[in-house]
C-alpha cells in the first residue's frame, strides 16, 4: 500500500509540473510611459537654427492594477500623473480601463478605452474628467506572462469652472506589464 501511495503522488506531482499551462487569467501590474507631440508652429523648411518640426508636449506615467478575465478581456484601476509642459497644467487622473485583444494569438493586437477623474490634490493639479480610447500591439516574452505593449491613445481631459476647459492629445506610449 506504501508503494502504491508513493507512485501515486509521485506520478501526480510529474503530471502537474509536465503540464505547459499558459495563464489566461489572473492579477497583472502595469507601469506606462507616454508622450504627446505637437507641431512647430515656427518651423522653417531648411533653416539650421530652426527646432525640429515635431516637439514633444506632453510626458505621462501610469500605473495600472489589473485583473485579466480571459485571453481578450482586461480591466484595470490606474492612477496617472501627466504634465504639459507647453500649457503648463498638471493632472492626477485616477481612472477605469477596459482592454480587449482583437487579435489573440503569439501577439495580441487590442483597443481599450478608460474613463475616470481629475483629481485636485493642491491648486497646481486640475480637477476634472478623463476620457480616453486607444490602439496597440502586446508582445510577450518567451513564458508568455511578462510582456511590453506599444501604440497610441486618445485623450479628452474636461477641467475648470463646470469643466468647460478641454485638452485633447494623441499619445505614443510604451508599457510593461508584469503578469
Amino acid at each position: 500500500m506504501n508503494y502504491f501511495l508513493t507512485i501515486c503522488f509521485s506520478l501526480i506531482t510529474y503530471l502537474g509540473l509536465c503540464q505547459d499551462a499558459i495563464k489566461t487569467s489572473g492579477l497583472f501590474y502595469k507601469i506606462s510611459l507616454g508622450t504627446t507631440f505637437t507641431l512647430n508652429e515656427n518651423y522653417m523648411l531648411f533653416d539650421e537654427y530652426d527646432d525640429t518640426f515635431i516637439q514633444p508636449s506632453a510626458f505621462l506615467i501610469n500605473n495600472t492594477l489589473g485583473y485579466q478575465f480571459d485571453e481578450r478581456s482586461a480591466l484595470g484601476v490606474n492612477l496617472e500623473y501627466d504634465w504639459h509642459s507647453q500649457q503648463g497644467f498638471q493632472f492626477l487622473p485616477v481612472h477605469l480601463s477596459f482592454k480587449y485583444n482583437i487579435i489573440a494569438k503569439d501577439d495580441n493586437l487590442f483597443v481599450r478605452g478608460s474613463y475616470g477623474r481629475l483629481i485636485g490634490i493642491n491648486q497646481n493639479f486640475r480637477k476634472g474628467t478623463l476620457y480616453k480610447a486607444g490602439l496597440g500591439y502586446q508582445m510577450f516574452d518567451a513564458n508568455i506572462k511578462n510582456s511590453w505593449l506599444i501604440g497610441i491613445d486618445f485623450s479628452r481631459k474636461r477641467f475648470g469652472i463646470q469643466q468647460t476647459e478641454k485638452l485633447s492629445s494623441l499619445s505614443l506610449f510604451l508599457e510593461f506589464m508584469v503578469f
